[in-house]
């Protein structure tokens, strides 16, 4: 069965259906021309194939070109406990397939929220890898399968070193990946866009929608300034292609916060 994908969130159905629940939503929208839908086989023949490129130390960025609908790109983290995909994009085929195999495979996947879900269940079965979603965000799986894993509370260490946490900015569900061991034993966080690394990349912020501007809550922001504290992290790698903060990066998550927190409280 040739898996229906919706065209402008880019996240695989498990079988045909008239709308995309995920771009209904207020946090996404559907698309201008209506609700559009695509295949992977029909995605490949369309000419779209891979990307893959260094995007920090032991950090390998894997996308598409031409990009797929909101073009995020994934990340695989080299780690000596075994490579953990980071987030997800929407094209798969054998010859990245094949590539991903020569950098030491995929051990586990895990993805920030919905919007990144892609073709998440490729990849698993592709790799014989679980799928790491936090339970919070359990009605928003698009294509159930038993290679995803739901997990509950604060945080989750999925290997040595690296820990999901559940941030809940943007989802219920959103996680951030953090990495002990990367930057020389530094850290770095991954955060999709639950902590979205900003055109002025000394920066980020954090949105309940992004398209629609609307803005976090802040008890939410708060929430999960708390929850990354305890972690140290050098570089902040966000969603796309080079957003990333290079040098002190909890520093930069700790004064947006509080930057963003000034804004939203702000009554004057």
């Amino acid at each position: 069965m040739s898996h229906p994908i919706c065209v402008t969130c880019g996240v695989q159905y498990g079988e045909p259906r008239p709308d995309c629940p995920i771009c209904e939503d207020e946090r996404q929208y559907v698309g201008w021309t209506g609700q559009r839908w695509t295949t992977l086989d029909e995605l490949r023949a369309a000419g779209h194939r891979g990307r893959v490129e260094e995007e920090g130390p032991g950090v390998i960025g894997i996308g598409s070109t031409p990009p797929i609908a909101i073009g995020q790109r994934a990340l695989l983290l080299r780690s000596p406990s075994g490579n953990v995909l980071w987030d997800m994009i929407t094209h798969v085929d054998d010859d990245l397939v094949r590539e991903i195999g020569e950098l030491g495979g995929v051990s586990a996947i895990a993805i920030s929220h919905p919007h990144f879900y892609g073709t998440m269940i490729e990849w698993a079965h592709a790799f014989d890898a679980p799928v790491h979603v936090h339970a919070a965000d359990r009605r928003w799986l698009a294509r159930p399968d038993d290679a995803v894993e739901f997990w509950e509370g604060d945080t989750l260490e999925i290997a040595d070193g690296l820990t999901l946490i559940n941030a809940g900015v943007h989802f219920d569900g959103g996680q951030v990946l953090h990495w002990r061991d990367a930057e020389n034993g530094a850290g770095a966080l991954f955060s999709g866009d639950i902590v979205q690394v900003v055109q002025d990349r000394r920066w980020v912020s954090f949105m309940y929608s992004y398209p629609n501007l609307i803005p976090e809550r802040p008890r939410t922001v708060r929430r999960a300034l708390r929850l990354l504290e305890p972690y140290p992290f050098e570089r902040v790698y966000g969603a796309w292609w080079r957003k990333i903060v290079e040098v002190d990066g909890a520093a930069a998550v700790r004064r947006s916060a509080e930057r963003y927190l000034r804004f939203a409280l702000d009554d004057g």
